[in-house]
């Protein structure tokens, strides 16, 4: 994949104020794209969009995804070649806590930019970023294919795989003439630095380093797919190219790591405290919490053969990098954006 390819390119993000949305809004201002992202204000905590100051970087337009209008709004003015859908409420527990506002935001959300596609001819290629958790969990031993069956389990999970639904209709309904490509993509657990949500165990282990108090862990034998952030968001840019134009691109992707890097979340916190050094630890505690899948495989056998695409980073250096950005930002902060710009440098040094 080239960068280079996206400079100057009009390029629309829902959810850039996100953990993943902030290192996607990086990568394409230092490829020279004209960006308009729209989403919430970030949080007032801690907050890698703020830290990165991505706001100087790109055009960043405050709005709710449910809000029609006013996105239709924004991306007419931008007249965006792609459009790369990652608005979302991310979390599993807190949709079992606010299941209304997990499916008006995750389906509806989907269905106003789909909407917004459709009305503006002007794009080209269009992405719908998921999740891993869209299948129906049997908690087998092999990778999810894609033509497997969705039917997400909680409400996170299942209004997903609406999503999914949603951008499927719309591709059969309204796109099949259009010159317009539609994917979605169906990712695993990311880390990075910089991520400071809740509820997530890499950000409940830097937390817990930085008070200098013991990581504790709900679900150590749970068996996640998880990869460094840049791992997807490159996949998201290479699949975006490559159907800019040719139609024949298009389709459902999972993006995930080798099967190597499915591990334990026991074992991803060992690999964290080793990146860490002296001072941290951590302890099993397991709660009577709502349900959790516990093992969860993708097959990304389609991606790797269309694409001639492949994980870059394994898990215990994609560790290390978050390690080495938050240590950058703990003692340094304004470092911490060279940190993120040498690591995109770097990752592009291993696409080469």
């Amino acid at each position: 994949m080239n960068l280079d390819w996206f400079k100057d390119k009009k390029i629309f993000i829902t959810g850039h104020t996100g953990f993943k949305g902030s290192w996607l809004c990086m990568i394409l201002a230092e490829a020279g794209a004209d960006i308009t992202g729209y989403a919430l204000k970030p949080p007032k905590s801690y907050s890698l969009f703020s830290i990165a100051e991505v706001d100087k970087k790109i055009n960043s337009i405050e709005g709710d995804i449910r809000d029609l209008d006013r996105l239709q709004s924004a991306v007419a003015e931008c007249r965006p070649d792609i459009v790369i859908h990652m608005a979302a409420q991310p979390l599993v527990r807190e949709s079992y806590n606010n299941p209304v506002y997990t499916y008006e935001t995750n389906v509806m959300g989907t269905v106003n930019i789909c909407e917004c596609v459709r009305r503006n001819p002007c794009v080209k290629s269009f992405l719908n970023v998921t999740t891993d958790k869209v299948y129906a969990n049997r908690e087998w031993e092999w990778g999810y294919r894609e033509i497997d069956a969705l039917d997400g389990y909680d409400p996170y999970s299942n209004s997903k795989s609406c999503s999914e639904l949603v951008t499927h209709s719309y591709l059969r309904s309204f796109f099949f003439d259009s010159e317009a490509a539609i994917s979605t993509a169906r990712a695993g657990n990311v880390i990075g630095g910089g991520d400071f949500s809740k509820d997530r165990i890499i950000p409940d282990c830097v937390r817990a380093a930085l008070e200098e108090k013991r990581i504790v862990v709900r679900n150590p034998e749970s068996i996640r797919p998880y990869q460094h952030v840049l791992d997807p968001l490159f996949a998201y840019l290479m699949i975006v190219q490559k159907q800019y134009g040719d139609k024949r691109r298009e389709g459902c992707y999972n993006v995930g790591p080798d099967e190597k890097n499915c591990i334990t979340t026991g074992k991803l916190v060992e690999l964290f405290c080793n990146a860490w050094g002296k001072g941290v630890g951590w302890v099993s505690q397991e709660t009577q919490g709502p349900h959790e899948a516990s093992f969860l495989k993708l097959d990304c056998s389609k991606l790797k053969k269309d694409f001639a695409w492949k994980p870059k980073w394994d898990i215990a250096e994609a560790v290390e990098k978050t390690v080495e950005w938050t240590k950058a930002w703990k003692s340094h902060p304004e470092q911490s954006v060279e940190c993120m710009k040498q690591q995109i440098r770097e990752f592009m040094k291993n696409e080469e």
